[in-house]
């Protein structure tokens, strides 16, 4: 559930360097948790991420369980 106070305009949003055509997610921080939005659409929907679920992706991606998703 997205908090009431949230305010997606005053996070610091960043997208992987790879990232150049525009066709990425882009990641901030929110208090505790990760928020992640699709860069083509910065004003549509948010989802949040507690620290913990979004380390447990990075781990899976950094270790290549999510390969065949985009091969």
């Amino acid at each position: 559930m997205i908090p009431a106070n949230f305010d997606r305009h005053n996070l610091a949003w960043r997208i992987a360097k790879k990232s150049a055509n525009g066709n990425c997610v882009e990641v901030a921080k929110y208090d505790n948790l990760i928020a992640v939005r699709n860069s083509r659409y910065p004003e549509g929907d948010v989802i949040l991420y507690t620290i913990p679920e979004f380390d447990a992706f990075l781990d899976g991606a950094k270790k290549g369980e999510f390969d065949d998703l985009v091969s």
